[in-house]
């Protein structure tokens, strides 16, 4: 059914218009992105929100479309009917956690900057690390090209070579930049948290499942 905008009030006044099985009659009522929009017998709009986990393995791109090369979205077996995005990418060679969804509102909350959500990373470098990257990190460092200096990143010595990281911003190639300040090249970056959310270990890399209701309000708007 295609409907006219001009039609819309006379539709409302004959209380023709449900949205969630109300019957709607007000032309300023709020529909959002999924709520269930029929007009008589005909549904107009019906789109179910979806939430995915994947663990990312290196060499793909975190993108929807590449002619190039293997996509996310072309690693799933089964992949849901709905337009899903990415929320919050990995670089080509970053492994770990990865979310894809199709609720725009969702994804955009949480790369905001009040709300502080932690990311948890692990990697592995080419130099032997030393407490001079714990103060540089956990002081920030100053990105010419944005003008602005990094938030406070925690960084953890776990070995010689290897180092968890605790961070709140995901500025462009945030991670491999703070290293190079030092000369240490980023040999592997993996991500295992976003905010509450962990990895799950039991999907083998290119590997999915969906969200779980607790995991998807857990990283929902308070």
């Amino acid at each position: 059914m295609r409907i006219k905008r001009g039609d819309v009030r006379g539709l409302l006044a004959k209380k023709r218009v449900k949205v969630d099985g109300v019957i709607v009659t007000e032309i300023a009522y709020p529909i959002g992105q999924f709520s269930h929009v029929v007009v008589d017998d005909t549904v107009l709009q019906a789109r179910v929100p979806c939430y995915l986990m994947m663990n990312k393995p290196a060499g793909v791109v975190s993108a929807t479309k590449d002619a190039h090369h293997t996509t996310v979205l072309d690693l799933l077996v089964d992949p849901p009917s709905v337009d899903l995005h990415i929320a919050g990418r990995l670089d080509f060679n970053s492994t770990g956690l990865l979310l894809l969804t199709n609720d725009g509102q969702w994804s955009r909350a949480l790369s905001l900057p009040e709300r502080n959500i932690e990311k948890t990373y692990t990697v592995t470098l080419a130099e032997p690390l030393d407490e001079r990257y714990v103060d540089a990190f956990l002081n920030g460092m100053y990105f010419d090209y944005e003008g602005i200096t990094t938030r406070p990143v925690k960084l953890e010595i776990l070995s010689d070579y290897c180092a968890r990281l605790r961070l709140v911003e995901g500025r462009y190639h945030q991670i491999k930049r703070m290293f190079g300040r030092f000369q240490n090249e980023v040999l592997t970056l993996h991500r295992h948290s976003v905010g509450p959310v962990e990895l799950d270990l039991g999907l083998a890399p290119g590997q999915s499942r969906y969200l779980s209701s607790e995991e998807v309000f857990s990283l929902s708007l308070d």
